[in-house]
């Protein structure tokens, strides 16, 4: 079964798309094509019991299990040798995707303390979009009391255009929000 931010996607976003832009082939109307979602470790990755907590909690928070990123070359000043953890990433494609957009956009990003809004000059000029999350404890996946550490994530909406304009409608389009706008939310009726 297809996930619900799929079928909103295939049968609402892209007509709106095409609308806006006034594209003339299906090929050229935006998707996202991944999202990775990275910790980075930092004076944590000696501790090997930290390391396993933030394995476990990016594998409840995407539904797969992450890769341990490792330090390319020693680097005396961070005393850190090749070879040593430096984070964890976890590539999201296909329907965990888009399930983990739908949880990341309407479950996980309002239960922000004081939310106004992402920001929408994160784009990077080639149509990705990054976003910045300060604690992992807005993910209703994650059980507070067996948290090891508080940490962020950076999470990267890669898109098929390069064009941030495009980029923006295909999110603003699927329900981020934005600061500054209301956003255009996905009723019961529109996600049946």
């Amino acid at each position: 079964m297809k996930p619900r931010l799929q079928i909103y996607y295939e049968d609402r976003v892209r007509a709106k798309l095409v609308e806006q832009f006034g594209y003339e082939n299906a090929m050229e109307i935006p998707r996202p094509v991944k999202v990775v979602v990275n910790v980075g470790l930092g004076e944590a990755s000696r501790e090997a019991k930290v390391l396993n907590s933030v394995v476990d909690e990016v594998a409840a928070i995407t539904g797969q299990k992450p890769v341990v990123t490792r330090a390319r070359k020693a680097i005396s000043n961070f005393s850190l040798r090749a070879g040593m953890p430096v984070g964890v990433m976890a590539t999201l494609r296909g329907g965990r995707m888009f399930e983990f957009l739908d949880r990341l956009i309407n479950v996980a990003i309002p239960r922000v303390r004081d939310f106004r809004g992402v920001p929408s000059r994160a784009f990077d000029g080639r149509g990705n979009y990054t976003l910045g999350v300060k604690e992992q404890m807005i993910f209703p996946e994650i059980d507070y009391d067996r948290t090891e550490k508080i940490h962020g994530m950076d999470i990267v909406i890669v898109t098929s255009t390069n064009r941030d304009n495009e980029a923006y409608a295909l999110l603003r389009q699927l329900g981020m929000p934005f600061r500054g706008e209301t956003p255009v939310l996905m009723t019961g009726e529109q996600a049946a």
